[in-house]
């Protein structure tokens, strides 16, 4: 396996536009936007159908179906009726990323505890309050979990953008196997297997920054023990 075009300086140049610089900004563009969007729709919906407990049916179903449509097909269909373009490679990665955040964000609302619900509408919380400082704060472990899932998903997907005439990695893999340069290939796939890595570390990070330690169980270890007085022997 040739690493000469992954370990060439020229293609590390921060001034060539086709140079891994450029095109990991171009991906992280691609996957940033499309996470975003997905978040917006998929968080409050699986918000509200957690803590009401209405319509997850109908959300879930929907949410596994557009889990089992092809990426490529939904590219296909958007560059049918929108044209080439960022527009298709986002609605296609946006279809994507949605199902984890959905399934996750209920998954973990529901999981609360109804004694921990109950016991904050006891002390005169509303729904409101109840869903954004009880439920949303315990169940972020999962809620990140699946933001984690969906990341990993749509940065591995970003490729497709290439296909619709866009930048990205997905240029490494396409431009080298039109023109059977394999050492491009290898190198967009290891830069891509890399990009992927260090996106999910630093989500990993922010998720520690931002739970709880007393909702992740980091706090268990620190709380103080009670020491037990020795028995006194009698006589």
């Amino acid at each position: 396996m040739s690493l000469d075009y992954l370990l060439d300086a020229a293609n590390w140049s921060l001034t060539s536009p086709d140079g891994f610089p450029q095109r990991i900004l171009e991906h992280l563009g691609y996957t940033f936007l499309s996470l975003v969007i997905a978040a917006v729709i998929a968080f409050p919906i699986g918000l509200l159908i957690g803590h009401t407990g209405r319509g997850a049916l109908i959300a879930i179903n929907l949410g596994n179906a557009g889990r089992a449509l092809p990426t490529l097909g939904v590219l296909m269909l958007a560059l049918g009726l929108v044209g080439i373009g960022l527009v298709p490679v986002t609605i296609a990665l946006v279809v994507l990323a949605i199902p984890p955040i959905l399934a996750t964000t209920y998954a973990g609302i529901r999981a609360v505890a109804d004694e921990t619900v109950d016991a904050a509408r006891g002390v005169g919380m509303t729904e409101s309050q109840i869903a954004w400082r009880v439920e949303v704060p315990i169940a972020l472990p999962i809620i990140i979990g699946g933001l984690r899932n969906a990341s990993l998903q749509v940065v591995s997907t970003a490729t497709i953008a290439a296909y619709a005439g866009l930048g990205g990695l997905g240029r490494y893999l396409f431009d080298g196997l039109a023109t059977l340069q394999y050492g491009q290939v290898v190198a967009g796939a290891i830069v891509l297997a890399v990009l992927a890595v260090l996106i999910d570390l630093v989500l990993a990070g922010a998720q520690r920054l931002l739970v709880s330690p007393g909702v992740d169980g980091r706090g268990a270890g620190n709380r103080p023990t009670t020491a037990r007085p020795e028995p006194k022997l009698a006589g």
